[in-house]
């Protein structure tokens, strides 16, 4: 029982939100997520961003100019230029976004971290709910 209801969480916390929101007519803090993926180049970066549109993970990407970064990777330090991309989408496709990017990301281990939009402009978070298809 612990261990399905453990399975069941995301989906019944989904469901209580959308109902707390339809009721309600308020926004729930963090049913959408703002999602960053780094990426090698310009390229890279459209080619992922216009993959994650295509199949309906999100509904805005935005592709920010070559910042540097700095890491370590296998004990070496290393410096590179990436590209960010900030994905916006449903919460609750995050895992399903992650999966897929990791499916088709160069780097061996993409960046792909995720935040919570705790508050936004009620019709631009409606037009997330739109763009991106509930399961």
């Amino acid at each position: 029982v612990v261990i399905l209801s453990l399975l069941m969480y995301p989906v019944l916390r989904s469901l209580a939100l959308q109902l707390h929101s339809a009721v309600t007519g308020s926004y729930v803090s963090g049913a959408h997520s703002i999602a960053f993926i780094n990426c090698l180049n310009e390229q890279i970066a459209k080619d992922i961003a216009r993959a994650i549109l295509d199949k309906k993970l999100a509904a805005y990407v935005n592709i920010l100019p070559k910042s540097l970064a700095l890491y370590f990777w296998k004990g070496e330090l290393e410096e590179s230029t990436e590209i960010l991309l900030l994905v916006k989408t449903r919460t609750s496709k995050i895992g399903e976004l992650s999966n897929y990017v990791r499916s088709i990301h160069p780097f061996e281990i993409p960046e792909i971290i995720s935040l919570p939009i705790d508050q936004g402009n009620p019709l631009y978070l409606k037009w997330i709910e739109e763009s991106v298809p509930q399961d």
